[in-house]
């Protein structure tokens, strides 16, 4: 028995908080080895630092072995299919966990089986393991989703996605998008996740200014301006991203709220050294949390006995 996650929305309300508190449960203390005897397969396109060590390391701690490969070791590139590429892998592997950074529609191809977990470590619309992430790191640090306010603020790129797409699953939560003009979370994303908040009594909204913002966060939220495998559809967009940095003066106003980031950041540009390296930020815990986050989504993925 295998489950595939290529988005949050594979993912019922019930298996969705399963798998984010036993994130908090590896954290914690060591784990058996469920996985013992499983091999998963690693697949890079783009660059990784967190995701591909957090899903590497917790293969292993997990007992599982692993097969790496990098962006010009298939014979993908000799052009053979995706569609036979996938179909191979599922023959010997237990699970791909894949970053392509392209269209989820290649890795939903390689789901049509039932012999491999195919995990999306990143694609074009959607970082769902960093969401996941996310979420791990709420329920560490406040000890629960539920009624969380976070004010997001940058692009509305895969991560916001994501972070859209799994607060909404919480009750009552209030998550606040501010993104650059033109750069704002896609209008399917917003109605996938307006319909999880409204069953949730949760509320996600979007606008792309700094006026009028809430001053009773939880949590300040940002990525790097620069997300990986994608390019600006505009010259100037760094003067229209600038208004959008984080500064200690938009963090201070709440006198308790916390800084994430999902990392790599470059200081000076979306966010100022003070913030990121402040107090405030829990941002590197946040990337610890991957880690345990990816032994939940291996877990629930490749074990039958943590349904």
């Amino acid at each position: 028995m295998v489950r595939h996650l290529i988005s949050l929305d594979d993912v019922s309300d019930s298996a969705l908080r399963d798998i984010v508190d036993r994130g908090v449960e590896f954290s914690h203390r060591a784990q058996a080895k469920p996985l013992a005897g499983k091999v998963v397969g690693v697949y890079f396109r783009r660059t990784s630092t967190r995701t591909r060590t957090a899903f590497s390391s917790g293969a292993l701690r997990l007992g599982a072995g692993i097969v790496a490969y990098g962006p010009d070791d298939l014979q993908l590139n000799t052009g053979e299919s995706s569609v036979d590429t996938g179909r191979v892998m599922s023959g010997m592997l237990d699970a791909l966990v894949a970053r392509t950074a392209g269209d989820s529609a290649e890795m939903r191809a390689w789901a049509r089986q039932d012999r491999m977990a195919v995990v999306n470590l990143m694609s074009a619309e959607e970082h769902p393991t960093q969401a996941l992430a996310d979420l791990t790191t709420l329920v560490s640090h406040f000890g629960s989703v539920d009624g969380m306010r976070v004010l997001y603020v940058g692009e509305g790129n895969n991560t916001a996605a994501a972070l859209a797409l799994g607060l909404s699953r919480f009750r009552g939560t209030q998550l606040d998008l501010r993104t650059p003009p033109g750069f704002g979370v896609t209008p399917e994303i917003l109605s996938r996740a307006s319909v999880h908040a409204g069953a949730h009594g949760s509320t996600v909204t979007e606008r792309h200014d700094l006026a009028d913002l809430p001053r009773d966060f939880d949590v300040v939220y940002t990525t790097r301006w620069q997300t990986t495998g994608t390019s600006k559809s505009r010259a100037d967009w760094r003067d229209v991203f600038a208004p959008f940095q984080v500064t200690q003066d938009l963090v201070d106003p709440t006198g308790k709220a916390v800084f994430m980031h999902d990392l790599p950041a470059h200081r000076g540009e979306e966010v100022t050294a003070d913030v990121l390296d402040g107090p405030a930020s829990i941002a590197f815990q946040q990337a610890e949390n991957k880690l345990y986050s990816a032994m939940a989504v291996l877990e629930w993925c490749c074990d039958a006995s943590s349904a």
